[in-house]
């Protein structure tokens, strides 16, 4: 089990479509996601620091978990299956663990939420985790990249240059497998 954080929100730059990258904590291996655009949206607002004016379904979500004296322990990204992401939010309640069945990317706007660790099984990382190669990223920038502008384009390009398709282990024609 690895220990991943939110690196960042960004674009597909050929079909446009949001992609999640979560990194390990002690290393260099990221972890690409495609998700929806309304996740993507609810991933970044946290990442930013906003709050809507009104609870968007993460925040709802959030809201009923504290309301029923519980919390969010952890998500865990728990594998990949026809170039799906599953994940598990483990909640808290008297002391019980009690395991949910999520989308990867609302597992992740919770845990941002609730401030809950976000893990990514072994396999997952073997079979989709990309090594970035070069330079060691500056990551000194807090809980991640806010957006593709505020990262170091080349830098960027360069990691997108050497992953291949199937190294995302996803399909541009899925936006949804998150």
């Amino acid at each position: 089990m690895h220990e991943m954080t939110v690196y960042g929100v960004s674009f597909d730059l050929v079909g446009k479509q949001p992609i999640v990258l979560l990194r390990t904590a002690e290393g260099r291996t990221f972890l690409p996601i495609w998700i929806g655009h309304p996740e993507a949206a609810a991933i970044l607002m946290r990442l930013q620091g906003q709050d809507p004016v009104r609870p968007l379904t993460h925040d709802l979500t959030c809201s009923i978990i504290d309301s029923l004296d519980a919390e969010v322990e952890r998500v865990t990204v728990t594998e990949l299956r026809d170039s799906t992401f599953f994940a598990q939010i483990t909640l808290v309640s008297n002391g019980t663990e009690i395991e949910i069945d999520s989308r990867t990317s609302d597992a992740i706007a919770i845990a941002l939420r609730a401030d809950a660790k976000i893990y990514a099984a072994d396999e997952v990382i073997d079979e989709s985790g990309v090594q970035f190669e070069g330079d060691e990223p500056d990551f000194a920038q807090g809980r991640g990249v806010m957006s593709l502008g505020d990262v170091d384009m080349n830098e960027f390009r360069q990691f997108l240059d050497t992953v291949t398709p199937d190294e995302f282990a996803s399909s541009e024609d899925d936006p949804e497998q998150g």
